[in-house]
Order: structure tokens, then C-alpha cells, then sequence
């Protein structure tokens, strides 16, 4: 089988073109560039591209560089940027493997006449009902099938992910014994377009404008306090919003940019017993009304058991409210079956 793997610079994407190698298969790797500003996190610098390269000349592969900066822009940089200006809490990395890891780059393999992509992502590919689906990670620590939540049926019949199916502990013996020299790199954390000296501050007011903002307490609808900018609160924040009478911490519980106006809470006041959605998208068939199914609201957050409607999700214990904007995973036991977004 001939694959273009998605080699990021980090050990994950590394190991799983060397094991696509090992197992026979013509295996050619390929960095996106994605980011054309300045950055010092994420995986878009210039020395995580180095190392992709070094890497496949390990391995004894062809690599290449893909430009998609232009596409990057708009479908990631843009949509982050406007969801907060709209109050909204967005994930990029969840838009950027939707409109380039798992659409354009794989548009670009088939053009290329690959059979197949792969990435370093720690989920797997299940045959369920003779159709592809993503399940979780062999390592539940570092399982990210939320992230592929999005993923549709035509994408998931052409990817592959070698180390789904082993924990990193494992990923990181291998590399070590192949003496790669993203062995030990440190997994990375952050959106690699917000560079660590402006931070996701610095990186929004230098392209919308900020409005002051307004806090009012949900218990008596007394004003509060103020924020510097409305746009940067999100929902379940507590960094900058100050503690109640009593010394309990305050928690955003409502952001209206329009009125620049953020309702706070305490704690408790976060836990709900639904949350609402909209654009939902599923792997193959659409869930069924009534359907009991887990609900995933964050990339290391706990499933809950809910009961699935049209437009909203209703949980079997209370749940900590997920923040508009965010990425609902919707599960059958292991197996992703759809996602949608919080409202």
C-alpha cells in the first residue's frame, strides 16, 4: 500500500511512519506547513519541520513540505478569530484536522495517487457494521478520538493511524530503540499560531477590536465587577473574575458580547443537566431519538452517560457545562459515532 503519512515533527507521527515502513508498505512523509506568522509552540515551527525531515531520512522515506498556509488562515486562524469576537469558545485543533489534516491533505494525497493517509494520533480505526469508525486509543491517557470526532465516512475509508493501537510509553521505546531523534520530544500543548510572549490576549487584539465588559452575580443580579475585554471570557472561567461575599471563587456563567455583559456563579451554579447543540455531524447513520449514548465535551474530559435528542443532550447525572463553542463527542461505548457543537 503506498501512504503519505502527516509527519509533524513529533515522536506520535515519527513512530507511526516507521512502523508503516517496517510492516512493507511504500511510505512517503509530509510536513503541512500550516502557520506563516511567528511561533514558538504548537507544531508549526520551523525546527518541528527539520525535524520530520531528519526523521524520514532515518527511516530511509522521501519527505516533503506542503504550503497550506492560505487554506490554514481561513478555515482555522479566521473561524478562531471570529468565534471570539462572537463570545463563542472555539477549538482550533478540531477545525484544523476537519479542513486540512483530514480534507485538503488528503485531497492532495489522492491527487498524488496515495492509497492511503496516515497521522500520529492516538485513536484507531474499527470496522463496525462493515464501515470505518474511530474508536478510542489503545492508551485511554492519551486517547484522542475527540479530536477525530468530525471525521465522515469517505475520510475515514482512507486513513490509517499505526499507533492507535499501542500506548505511548510504547511509541517512545520504539523510537529510542530506532534511535530517532524525536525520541524524547515533549508532546506539544498549545495552538501553534499564539506565540508564548502575547499569548491568546496579544494574538486577538491585534485583530479585532476589545470591548470592556461587565460582571453581574447570578444569585442577585448585582454588578460586580469588570473585565478588560468580554470577547476573551469564556464560559467555566475562574482566572480574573474575583470570589463572592464569602470567599466561594466566581465562575463565568453566561457571555453576551452584544450587551458586554458576563453572569457569574459559583461552582455548582456550572452544572447542568443538558446541553444543546447544533451542527451535528455523524460517521454513518444518524443517532436514533431516546438513544443512550457517552457525551465527551473536552479533548481530556470525562464521558458522561445522556440521552440523545434532536438539538440537545440530556445527561443521566449533572454535568459540568461545557462553553459554547466547544466540540461535543458523541459515543457508543468505545466508538465515535458523530459530533456537534455546544450552543
Amino acid at each position: 500500500m503506498k501512504v503519505l503519512v502527516a509527519m509533524s515533527g513529533g515522536v506520535d507521527s515519527s513512530v507511526a511512519a516507521a512502523l508503516l515502513v517496517e510492516q512493507g508498505h511504500e511510505v512517503v512523509g509530509a510536513t503541512m506547513k500550516l502557520w506563516g506568522g511567528a511561533s514558538d509552540s504548537g507544531c508549526c515551527s520551523v525546527s518541528d519541520v527539520e525535524d520530520a525531515r531528519r526523521v524520514a531520512g532515518q527511516i530511509g522515506i522521501d519527505h516533503h513540505v506542503f504550503n497550506f498556509t492560505e487554506e490554514f488562515h481561513e478555515k482555522v486562524v479566521d473561524f478562531y478569530v471570529n468565534s471570539h469576537k462572537q463570545g463563542l469558545t472555539p477549538n482550533p485543533c478540531i477545525e484544523c484536522n476537519r479542513h486540512l489534516k483530514f480534507d485538503t491533505f488528503i485531497d492532495r494525497a489522492q491527487t498524488l495517487g496515495f492509497d492511503a493517509v496516515a497521522t500520529g494520533h492516538h485513536a484507531r480505526v474499527l470496522m463496525t457494521g462493515g464501515r470505518p469508525s474511530i474508536a478510542r486509543g489503545e492508551d485511554r491517557a492519551k486517547d484522542q478520538s475527540y479530536v477525530l470526532s468530525m471525521l465522515a465516512d469517505e475520510q475515514l475509508e482512507y486513513i490509517v493511524l499505526p499507533v492507535g493501537e499501542i500506548t505511548k510509553d510504547e511509541v517512545r521505546k520504539i523510537a529510542r530503540k530506532m534511535s530517532l531523534r524525536t525520541a524524547n520530544k515533549p508532546d506539544s500543548q498549545e495552538v501553534c499560531f499564539i506565540n508564548s510572549s502575547t499569548g491568546r490576549d496579544g494574538f486577538l487584539s491585534s485583530r479585532i477590536e476589545l470591548h470592556p465588559g461587565e460582571l453581574y452575580d447570578k444569585g442577585s443580579g448585582r454588578k460586580v465587577g469588570s473585565v478588560d475585554a468580554v470577547e476573551l471570557v469564556t464560559v467555566g472561567q475562574r482566572k480574573g473574575l474575583g470570589a463572592l461575599g464569602d470567599g466561594a471563587a466566581r465562575y463565568a456563567m453566561e457571555i453576551d458580547v452584544a450587551s458586554r455583559r458576563v453572569l457569574l456563579g459559583r461552582q455548582s451554579d456550572l452544572l447542568v443537566d443538558s446541553i444543546s447543540f447544533r451542527s451535528a455531524t455523524f460517521a454513518h447513520d444518524p443517532l436514533e431519538e431516546g438513544e443512550v449514548i457517552e457525551v465527551q465535551g473536552s479533548a481530556h474530559g470525562r464521558a458522561s452517560r445522556a440521552v440523545f435528542f434532536q438539538g440537545v443532550v440530556k445527561f443521566e447525572e449533572p454535568h459540568r457545562r461545557v462553553a459554547p463553542g466547544q466540540t461535543l463527542a458523541f459515543y457508543r461505548n468505545e466508538v465515535v459515532v458523530g459530533s456537534a457543537i455546544a450552543c
